[in-house]
């Protein structure tokens, strides 16, 4: 049980997200007891149990949809052969396992402290994002700047971008003030592994695909640039600084949710 918990707050610290199964209700003879408990990462893969056999793979498969959702589940399961769901068990008796998905509070990364970058951060941090900021100018990256940042990192944006530690649920979105900056961050971002779950860069069509061109020159894949959302934010009709930063804020959530077409 220890080793399942020590597990669960590395999944939340880290940012990489899974599921934790719990038997909470049990009738008659049921292989898995009460607590028994197992988190499943989003491969699939397990720590603990909740019975083992088939009841084990069809909450291993419903537990991958609660970490794709993001949202709870109550699972029953009849284990009777002859019951009115059987699951292929002869084991006899009912039982319930709870599922929850595990996410730490959604880390953003705002590469740019310019007006869209403020806007962003007020608009990320309203919308439940844990909002870092970096920038080069310390006139402009420090907290009384950006109050409703969790933190402000005012250093190199290249150096940053290669040493912030990101995890697969992480989110980040480069606005600096030069597209020299841009495309030599958004290199560093898409060089490390586990890609973030969602990274994004203001640009127009024309400095999308300028920047495109010299990263695959670069060597940079197709298939890993074919992941970037640029130009970023939902398409609103958006011109001033604030209505920019609500049209990512959306697609950041719609990122989130799992409903970004």
């Amino acid at each position: 049980m220890l080793e399942i918990y020590r597990e669960v707050v590395r999944l939340l610290q880290e940012g990489i997200g899974g599921a934790l199964a719990t038997v909470v209700e049990t009738e008659e003879s049921t292989p898995g007891k009460m607590d028994f408990k197992m988190v499943v990462y989003p491969d699939g893969k397990t720590l603990g149990t909740v019975g083992g056999g088939i009841l084990e793979v069809r909450v291993i498969k419903e537990a991958q949809e609660v970490i794709r959702e993001g949202r709870a589940r109550l699972l029953s399961f009849d284990l009777n052969p002859h019951g009115e769901k059987p699951i292929g068990m002869l084991c006899g008796g009912k039982i319930k396992v709870f599922v929850e998905p595990l996410r730490s509070t959604p880390r953003l990364f705002i590469f740019g402290a310019g007006h869209v970058g403020r806007a962003l951060t007020r608009a990320a941090h309203l919308a439940g994002f844990r909002v870092t900021v970096i920038d080069d100018r310390p006139e402009m990256a420090n907290q009384q700047a950006l109050p409703e940042a969790a933190e402000v990192l005012c250093r190199p944006f290249v150096e940053a971008a290669t040493g912030l530690g990101l995890g697969r649920e992480d989110y980040v979105v480069i606005m600096t003030y030069g597209h020299g900056y841009d495309r030599h961050v958004l290199e560093g971002i898409l060089a490390q592994s586990p890609l973030p779950r969602y990274v994004g860069m203001i640009a127009s069509k024309n400095k999308v695909k300028e920047v495109f061109h010299q990263l695959e020159t670069a060597g940079v894949s197709g298939d890993l640039l074919a992941r970037v959302h640029s130009p970023v934010g939902l398409k609103i009709g958006a011109q001033t600084p604030e209505e920019i930063a609500i049209s990512i804020a959306a697609e950041l959530v719609a990122e989130r949710r799992g409903v970004l077409a």
